[in-house]
């Protein structure tokens, strides 16, 4: 169970979103959302492979992001960060193998169960490191 939540979490991040409108995401999926996270308003909606993702808070809407399955379960938070407080390994490893570039957006993810692991865009694509800051995998953004 905790490899597959885990996985779950790291699948559906190299998943394309697609926008969608809050009438079209579950009654069971809102309820979820409303009673977890209970003083956030101005909420936009994606479904993100299967599941639900509520996104909101920032300058562009989307500063945190939590993902919920379509009965309701929370997936994972994601909490947009400052890339100096992703751990230093990430950086090192980003300079080593994508030569020349950046890091465009950091993201802390913490999953449902509690683990954590990093996300560092770079190039389009959506790095994901574990707590350590060990490389995991490369997704598309």
């Amino acid at each position: 169970m905790l490899g597959a939540l885990l996985g779950a979490g790291l699948i559906t991040s190299a998943v394309k979103a697609q926008d969608i409108k809050a009438k079209d995401v579950p009654d069971v999926v809102k309820t979820a959302f409303a009673k977890k996270y209970q003083t956030t308003d101005k909420v936009s909606w994606e479904k993100e492979g299967g599941n639900f993702e509520a996104n909101w808070g920032g300058k562009s809407g989307e500063d945190n992001s939590a993902q919920f399955s379509p009965a309701g379960d929370f997936v994972e938070y994601e909490m947009a960060i400052p890339v100096t407080q992703l751990p230093a390994s990430v950086p090192t490893y980003v300079k080593a193998h994508y030569k020349g570039s950046s890091i465009k957006e950091a993201g802390k993810i913490t999953n449902a169960d509690g683990s954590i692991t990093y996300e560092a865009e770079v190039k389009g694509k959506d790095l994901i490191f574990d707590a350590n800051g060990n490389f995991l995998k490369a997704g598309a953004d």
